[in-house]
């Protein structure tokens, strides 16, 4: 049984928030994901400027005469009709998952199988398509079905990619079932996330955790941040991206600051993503329209990041605005084996009774 102070009364709404802000800010970041990294920054925003969409408060404006080829056209303002599956939702879903079968007893070994059973190859991408490779050609045969898997798992994160942001899209359910309970948060991230990834990687999806778990208990965002700076190394790189990130909260040009100065690292990387999430929290607390809109606006990984702010932005129990879950009306979509669209209420409840099952057991 875990050690948690009270339940927020708003405990249900807080985790409905949470799901609705991630797949809005998904599909936000979505619309522009292949266009920002291969385009930069700047491109976003002049295309965004074109059509008249910042300071970004909406979903992105489809102009057939100026879009470029790889703007995703059905996750555009007046073109979103449903929730597109994504690997930012599918690994929320897939978390849930996980822990009603296995709860806190939840092992790496345990999320390798269940990535084999459940999560399409073609879903998965950089440091996870290396660990599932691996897990492909060196595990045993009935690994799948509860047989020994046959090598120790680690070794799976010993991969070109494994501080890249796989692993901080992964984390976000660890916190929200875990409210007021950091450690734990912390723990089940840690254990997801290096099955593909060590250090920086791991430490970003700790981060993430670990506020969502503050956040979900009732907490303010930057009392979740300076838990977070509590449970990485104070020499890790994230820590020092989130201290800096804290450094601009002030200013507009924050964002363009925080990819300057980390302008050497793939825009898939874990440290500059976790900063302009860190940003775009702490600048907007109480615009749920502006820390989704800005971080996506900023580039880099803008679905990742657009789906991170949404939720722990949400956890806070705050409203979202309607025209950001009108389009897609609670059903979304996923990409998982035998799963297509789900509804968002069976979700929420699903989340409750495993938050309820860990602090209970």
């Amino acid at each position: 049984m875990t050690n948690r102070k009270q339940l927020p009364d708003n405990y249900a709404a807080r985790i409905r928030g949470a799901w609705q802000g991630r797949v809005a800010g998904c599909m936000l970041g979505k619309a522009v994901e292949r266009f920002s990294m291969r385009a930069g920054a700047e491109a976003l925003q002049g295309y965004l400027s074109a059509v008249e969409a910042l300071p970004l408060r909406d979903y992105i404006p489809y102009d057939p005469g100026q879009a470029p080829e790889l703007l995703l056209k059905a996750c555009c303002k007046g073109e979103l009709k449903a929730s597109l599956p994504d690997d930012d939702v599918n690994y929320s879903v897939l978390a849930l998952m996980m822990l009603e079968a296995k709860g806190a007893r939840l092992a790496t070994e345990d999320v390798a199988r269940a990535w084999l059973l459940h999560l399409p190859l073609g879903s998965t991408y950089t440091a996870e398509r290396a660990a599932y490779r691996t897990l492909i050609s060196r595990g045993r045969e009935w690994f799948p079905e509860g047989g020994a898997l046959g090598f120790d798992v680690l070794e799976c994160a010993q991969n070109d990619y494994n501080d890249w942001i796989g692993a901080q899209i992964r984390a976000d359910v660890y916190g929200w079932v875990a409210p007021g309970d950091p450690a734990l948060a912390a723990e089940l991230a840690t254990v997801d996330a290096q099955l593909s990834h060590v250090g920086e990687g791991v430490y970003g999806a700790v981060v993430v955790a670990v506020i969502g778990a503050v956040v979900a208990g009732g907490s303010t965002l930057l009392a979740g941040v300076e838990a977070a700076l509590e449970l990485i190394p104070d020499n890790s790189d994230c820590y020092s991206a989130i201290q800096f990130a804290q450094s601009q909260t002030a200013s507009a040009s924050g964002g363009a600051v925080i990819r300057e100065r980390y302008q050497h690292l793939n825009v898939v990387h874990t440290v500059n993503n976790l900063a302009l999430v860190i940003w775009a929290l702490l600048r907007h607390p109480d615009d749920f329209s502006a820390a989704i809109g800005d971080v996506v606006a900023e580039g880099l990984d803008t679905d990742c990041n657009g789906a991170t702010v949404g939720a722990l932005w949400a956890l806070q129990g705050k409203a979202i605005p309607r025209h950001w879950l009108a389009p897609w009306d609670d059903a979304v979509g996923v990409s998982l084996a035998g799963q297509a669209v789900l509804n968002l209420e069976d979700l929420v409840t699903r989340t409750v009774a495993v938050e309820v099952s860990l602090r209970t057991s």
